[in-house]
């Protein structure tokens, strides 16, 4: 599809144009492995000297069409599809990180991908730095070490809803030789394309909005295609120098800077961990995508009107969501998502963690699930849930406060989720 088109268009047509007397829609190949005529053609594939599929481990079809129409949304050069969000953090990192390396985070990042990062991923070798993603230019360079391999955030952070200054990590990232990893998954590319302001390499939980009603877990990576990995070399042999699981090929003289990034995480990452989505929840993956701008822009709406009642509900000691000119990220938001940033806000009732967690307890159109970014109205608890397994001092660096309480408004009636908060609230 031409890059011209909007994302609207993108969204319902990227990825997929089918010929003469082809599906419609696009089809779902419910198979293992692939049929050759000769060893010789499926040895050309095994030493990617040729394109195509063999074995669904590594790739398959439908997942690369869908993942097409998402590169396409993002505006980059190559992405994969993957069996989740945590795997598709896990790959973007440790595709240019191992023993011995250094990754800068932003400390407000989800809790499953903290615990990812400080617990399992340094059991592996890899040290990670925490910092406030609202840190000083001089801060954030004051980070950085010789074996710093890249820099990570999430556009909007969940749950604390911090707005990342994009532009400000990714100089410095840039500055210093490395990639930033920017997670999009609460903006989508729909409210925000991160590459336009620096950014690298972009992840995806598509559980998330992308699928939009809960029917499938799958994570997405895109690459950039822009950052110039020959360039600092010595920082990442894996795609500068020879590959010898694949006869000695070197990523980025075969695949070029476009490619290079994403055909190293499917051929040695996907083939050694097998974290693949399967073709059916990339179908489903799909359906969701088609009405993702559609659906984006109520979410957004519904959130604005929630967070304002909130903002002037007495019980109520902190709302946070962007739409608020009263949010000390407004100004961020308005510069990278002008169109709206997401149906999440999380907010602080009065009284702790008890009255947090009666409140919760009394409504009744919104599920306490561990989900978020749904069609339906979902809440949750973080400090006793998705961040339980932080410490008081690490859930104050992740803005999660024993208050707080995530709400994820759904596509139902802004007046009915009003009503429901408000009789909620009324009980406590």
């Amino acid at each position: 599809m031409k890059n011209n088109y909007q994302i609207e268009t993108k969204c319902v047509q990227g990825g997929y144009t089918p010929g003469n007397g082809e599906p419609r829609q696009i089809p779902i190949i419910q198979s293992t492995t692939f049929k050759y005529e000769s060893s010789a053609e499926m040895g050309k594939l095994f030493d990617l000297e040729a394109s195509g599929y063999f074995y669904s481990r590594l790739q398959n079809p439908t997942c690369d069409t869908v993942a097409a129409k998402i590169c396409e949304m993002e505006g980059g050069s190559a992405a994969m599809l993957t069996s989740s969000g945590q795997a598709a953090t896990f790959f973007s990192v440790f595709n240019i990180a191992g023993a011995g390396d250094h990754i800068i985070s932003s400390s407000t990042i989800y809790g499953g991908t903290f615990n990812l990062f400080a617990v399992t991923m340094k059991r592996m070798g890899i040290d990670f730095t925490f910092i406030d993603p609202d840190c000083t230019e001089e801060e954030l360079n004051a980070a950085f070490r010789p074996n710093t391999k890249a820099v990570f955030g999430e556009t909007i952070s969940n749950p604390a809803l911090v707005v990342l200054d994009i532009e400000k990590f990714a100089n410095a990232a840039h500055a210093h030789g490395v990639p930033l990893i920017i997670d999009n998954t609460f903006a989508t590319p729909v409210n925000c394309r991160p590459f336009e302001f620096g950014a690298d390499i972009v992840t995806h939980s598509t559980t998330k909005y992308m699928d939009g009603h809960g029917a499938a877990v799958g994570g997405c990576i895109v690459d950039s295609g822009k950052f110039d990995w020959n360039a600092h070399a010595d920082k990442f042999p894996g795609l500068t120098t020879p590959d010898e699981s694949y006869h000695g090929i070197t990523y980025t003289e075969r695949f070029g800077l476009g490619g290079a990034y994403i055909t190293k995480a499917t051929a040695q990452l996907m083939r050694d961990l097998g974290s693949i989505q399967s073709p059916q929840s990339a179908f489903l993956l799909n359906m969701g995508l088609e009405s993702l701008h559609v659906r984006m822009q109520r979410h957004c709406e519904n959130a604005a009107a929630v967070a304002r009642f909130l903002e002037g509900h007495e019980k109520i000691a902190q709302v946070n969501h962007a739409s608020l000119p009263s949010c000390k990220y407004y100004a961020l938001a308005k510069k990278y998502m002008p169109k709206g940033t997401c149906g999440v806000i999380s907010f602080c009732i009065k009284g702790g963690r008890d009255a947090a967690e009666a409140f919760m307890g009394h409504l009744k159109l919104a599920a306490i699930e561990t989900h978020v970014a749904d069609a339906r109205t979902c809440c949750l608890h973080p400090a006793s849930s998705t961040h339980r397994q932080m410490n008081d001092a690490e859930l104050l660096a992740a803005g999660v406060s024993p208050d707080l309480v995530r709400l994820s408004c759904g596509l139902e009636s802004a007046d009915d989720l009003i009503a429901d908060i408000a009789q909620a609230l009324d009980q406590i």
